[in-house]
C-alpha cells in the first residue's frame, strides 16, 4: 500500500510541484494551503509524515507543530527558507523531525522522506520489546513506558531511545546518533541531536537536569546507562 504524504504549503505551485514529483514516485500525496487546513487533512486522512512550511497565514508551521504534536506522533519534514540555528533548534524542540532548506531539489526532499519512512518500517521489522532497568520500548505498538507510566515521545525521540536500549553503555557520538536517525544519504544537523536529547530527558527522566538515563559523556557523545 502506498504510503500517505501530507504536502502543507501557501504556494500553490510548490505545493503542485511537489505532489507531481512525489507521485511519480509511488507515493500517495494530499495537499493543505496552511496549518488549519492541515490539522483538518491530517486528522482524516491519517498521513505517514508530513512535508510542512514554516511561514503561512492563518496558522503557521510552529503553531502547527505545537498543536498537531499533542495528537499524533507522525513524523514531520519542515521546509524553510530561514537558516537561522534558533530557527531549526525551535523546530526540532516542538517535534520536527528533519529540515530542508528552500531552494532545495526534489531529489534531495525524496531520499529525506524515505529515510524518514525507512526508519519508521525497520523498527516495526526489528525486536519488538526493548527494556533496561524501567525503560520500556515497544516497536510494533510506538510505546514507552518509565516505571511503567506512559510516555509520549515524538518519532525521532522514540527513534533515538531505541538506539539507546539496543545496547545500554555504549556511547554513541552525535554523528552516529545522527546517521541512525536519518542515514547517510545526505550531510545532517548535528545540533540535532542535542535538542532530541534535551526533549527526551524532559520526557523520561525524573530530574532532567542531573540524568538518570541518557547521560553525557563529554567531548564524545551520549550513552544510556547500564544499570538504569
Amino acid at each position: 500500500m502506498s504510503k500517505t504524504i501530507l504536502v502543507v504549503d501557501d504556494k500553490k505551485e510548490l505545493r503542485v510541484m511537489v505532489k507531481s514529483y512525489l507521485d511519480e514516485e509511488g507515493f500517495r500525496v494530499v495537499l493543505a494551503a496552511d496549518g488549519q487546513e492541515a490539522l483538518y487533512v491530517a486528522r482524516h486522512e491519517k498521513p505517514d509524515l508530513i512535508i510542512l512550511d514554516l511561514m503561512m497565514p492563518n496558522m503557521g508551521g510552529y503553531d502547527f507543530l505545537r498543536t498537531y504534536r499533542r495528537e499524533a506522533d507522525t513524523p514531520i519534514i519542515i521546509l524553510t527558507a530561514k537558516l537561522e540555528e534558533g530557527d531549526k533548534v525551535l523546530g526540532l524542540e516542538l517535534g520536527a523531525d528533519d529540515f530542508v532548506t528552500k531552494p532545495f531539489s526534489m531529489r534531495e526532499l525524496v531520499a529525506r522522506v524515505r529515510a524518514v519512512l525507512r526508519r519508521m518500517d525497520r523498527d516495526q521489522a526489528d525486536v519488538a520489546l526493548l527494556r533496561a532497568g524501567d525503560v520500556a520500548l515497544d516497536r510494533r505498538r510506538r510505546q514507552v513506558t518509565v516505571d511503567q507510566r506512559s510516555v509520549d515521545l515524538t518519532p525521532s525521540e522514540f527513534d533515538l531511545l531505541a538506539v539507546f536500549l539496543t545496547t545500554p553503555g555504549r556511547v554513541f557520538t552525535r554523528a552516529e546518533l545522527l546517521d541512525r536517525l536519518q542515514g547517510g544519504a545526505y550531510d545532517g544537523y548535528e545540533r540535532t541531536i542535542d535538542v532530541h536529547i534535551r526533549n527526551l530527558r524532559t520526557k523520561i527522566e525524573p530530574d532532567p537536569s542531573k540524568p538518570r538515563y541518557v547521560e553525557t559523556v563529554y567531548g564524545v557523545g551520549y550513552r544510556f546507562a547500564a544499570e538504569a
